[in-house]
């Protein structure tokens, strides 16, 4: 099956100047999806548990396609390597125009920016081709390469959570990352 389209976005990090493609995952993606999570399980754990087979790739995708959701590939350029997955979840639109972003990277593109610039681009889609307002991300404290990721991003800290997710057999601490959008609409231009 032949990927979706990507568009490209160049993003500039304080350190580094990078590209990435965005595209929304397609069920041709599954493979390739499923071997990158397995190889990379111990750089993620414990702050993030992607799926690792069939039936975690059609759970996910079902949800990606079918709900208030936009799950999103980044890739290297030149190469086509998958870099990373930004998912937009939970899309409320209306008053609220807002949505809860999780993401992960890969372990081969770690520390090179890449990630910086697709949260980056995956937060342009969202304002400019959803009409979003608001981007929320909820990260545990103690996970500091993502509250990073997230201020390098943009993000703002907005608030702290006591047991905010059940994870892993118990209730979790969050802190709340907000990003904004810059070009905020005028309300004649809202729609609800």
């Amino acid at each position: 099956m032949a990927r979706a389209k990507p568009f490209r976005t160049g993003q500039t990090t304080p350190q580094r100047s990078r590209s990435v493609d965005l595209q929304r995952v397609t069920h041709g993606d599954k493979a390739e999806l499923i071997a990158a999570n397995l190889a990379n399980r111990p750089y993620h754990e414990p702050w993030a548990r992607p799926f690792t087979d069939d039936a975690g790739f059609h759970a996910w995708f079902a949800r990606c396609v079918t709900g208030p959701n936009v799950s999103l590939l980044a890739r290297e350029p030149r190469s086509g390597e998958l870099i990373g997955v930004v998912n937009l979840n939970e899309i409320v639109m209306g008053a609220f125009r807002s949505c809860f972003v999780g993401y992960y990277g890969y372990e081969r593109w770690s520390g090179q920016g890449y990630m910086t610039a697709a949260l980056r681009a995956a937060a342009t889609f969202a304002f400019r081709d959803l009409g979003l307002h608001r981007l929320e991300a909820n990260i545990q404290p103690e996970n500091l390469a993502s509250i990073r990721l997230a201020q390098r991003a943009g993000f703002q800290k907005e608030g702290f959570s006591p047991r905010y997710l059940f994870l892993d057999g118990a209730w979790r601490d969050h802190e709340h990352w907000v990003l904004l959008n810059p070009e905020l609409p005028h309300s004649s231009q809202l729609q609800a």
